[in-house]
């Protein structure tokens, strides 16, 4: 797909025109909607469409800004959201027949956020099942096509999100990370996904897979994009106690400082790098990136991380058991109603003994102090984001697959650290190559200058070849 040359390609670009008066509120959104309108049919990356809502609150943002009432950076941008994030009077499914009809009657947290940030909402993306999945073939609403090649997946469970952002459909999203979420689609689609550390977004509103295990982030077109949106949303919320009290950095503030004398570990360890899994072309252009970091002043230590196959497992107990404490009553009063992967997920979830979740807890107890002690002397650790690009649909189950791709980002969710994925190349056949950054508790502000200084060094070009 050509870049975009009459809309904007990135919520900073499109921030800038807004507030001089290049563009309109309600002309950028019109064109967005014209977009859709196009390339939905090829792709399936929205639930439900708020075209009208749209240009209502884009009316609204023209207004305000041509009156001297700009809000700031998002006021005026199309966005679309994960179908997980509750919205006021429209409609919020979870990917899941059992919601088809949920219209919630206040929003999440995070869209309140959003709103009184003037952005506009296009609609509600799809996603892979109540979230518990990593393909987005949904069988209730559709499989969404990654515009890489249609015959890919998408990564999941926020496929919705990338693919739309992929393919020029929205300039921002939020997603939803419980064992990769977020960044696995980010990675086989090409753009930017975040997982801030736990806590440090809201919750409310969000329908649960994982009490335990869920974060809530951004997914952008570009690193810097990534923080606009984080600012945005971040920050402490006392009606939602997974919330933390930590005070919120200024994410764009030193984004631009580098990674001159930077401590960046590179995990090689075969947990990692293991041939037989992780796929030749994502491994050489992970080594690359690490190559770009010394070319950017930071020093890059081949380290061996510590557990992450352990943290891995632990998540991969925690996450279907507590899906299934949640859904308990809609899977024992109509399971057939689940799809084929998700039920089984849900009852292997159902059937480990407490024995099995009180020792998956203390090993997340254990390895998030690990974990942290392991980042306090680096600024930034470098993995893949995912073990191989975008996966060709119906060549393995969808459990094999999720058991795969959760691979490198899974450990950090049961460890709550947080971790972006962002494009590092392409590989021969023209897929994305994800590569994974993880930071500290709280490290936002230092993962995102990393992201930064490497996104622009690469000058990665993330919109997806032509769908036209």
């Amino acid at each position: 797909m050509r870049p975009m040359d009459t809309i904007p390609d990135t919520i900073t670009e499109a921030a800038e025109r807004l507030a001089c008066g290049e563009v309109s509120a309600v002309e950028l959104t019109e064109i967005f909607l014209e977009r859709i309108e196009r390339l939905e049919p090829k792709l399936n990356c929205f639930i439900t469409l708020t075209p009208e809502l749209a240009r209502q609150q884009a009316r609204q943002a023209e207004t305000e800004i041509r009156g001297g009432q700009y809000r700031g950076p998002l006021h005026g941008i199309p966005l679309a959201l994960k179908d997980l994030y509750k919205t006021a009077g429209v409609r919020t499914t979870a990917g899941s027949s059992f919601f088809a009809e949920n219209f919630p009657e206040t929003d999440a947290a995070a869209v309140e956020k959003l709103k009184a940030a003037g952005a506009v909402l296009l609609g509600k993306l799809n996603m892979h099942e109540i979230a518990l999945g990593v393909t987005n073939e949904n069988p209730h609403f559709g499989t969404t096509c990654n515009p890489w090649d249609l015959r890919c997946i998408t990564g999941g469970s926020s496929g919705g999100s990338g693919a739309a952002l992929a393919a020029g459909l929205c300039l921002g999203s939020l997603g939803t990370d419980t064992g990769g979420s977020i960044r696995i689609p980010a990675s086989l689609c090409g753009v930017v996904g975040l997982k801030p550390t736990r806590g440090r977004v809201s919750l409310r509103g969000v329908i649960p897979l994982s009490w335990n295990l869920d974060h809530a982030g951004p997914m952008a077109r570009s690193v810097r994009d990534a923080a606009i949106l984080l600012q945005a949303i971040a920050g402490f919320d006392a009606a939602d106690p997974y919330s933390v009290n930590i005070a919120v950095d200024d994410y764009l503030a030193g984004i631009d400082g580098g990674v001159d004398g930077w401590r960046v570990a590179l995990a090689v360890d075969e947990y990692f790098t293991d041939s037989a899994v992780v796929d030749e072309q994502v491994w050489s252009a992970v080594r690359q990136a690490a190559k770009v970091f010394e070319e950017l002043g930071a020093q890059v230590e081949e380290v061996t991380f510590p557990e992450a196959h352990q943290a891995a497992r632990a998540n991969g107990l925690m996450t279907p058991s507590d899906g299934a404490a949640f859904h308990r009553e809609r899977l024992q009063s109509n399971p057939e109603a689940f799809g084929a992967d998700v039920l089984f997920r849900l009852r292997t979830g159902a059937a480990y003994t407490s024995t099995e979740y009180s020792l998956a807890r203390q090993t997340q107890a254990a390895l998030r102090h690990k974990f942290s002690q392991f980042m306090s002397h680096y600024d930034l650790l470098l993995t893949p984001a995912t073990p191989v690009p975008a996966l060709v649909r119906g060549t393995a189950a969808a459990v094999e697959r999720a058991r795969l791709l959760t691979r490198f980002t899974a450990p950090f969710n049961l460890t709550g650290l947080s971790a972006l994925s962002l494009p590092c190349g392409l590989t021969e056949q023209g897929l994305p190559i994800g590569l994974q950054l993880v930071g500290q508790h709280w490290g936002e502000a230092r993962l995102l200058r990393g992201a930064w200084a490497y996104e622009q060094a690469r000058d990665f070009q993330s919109l997806a070849i032509s769908l036209e």
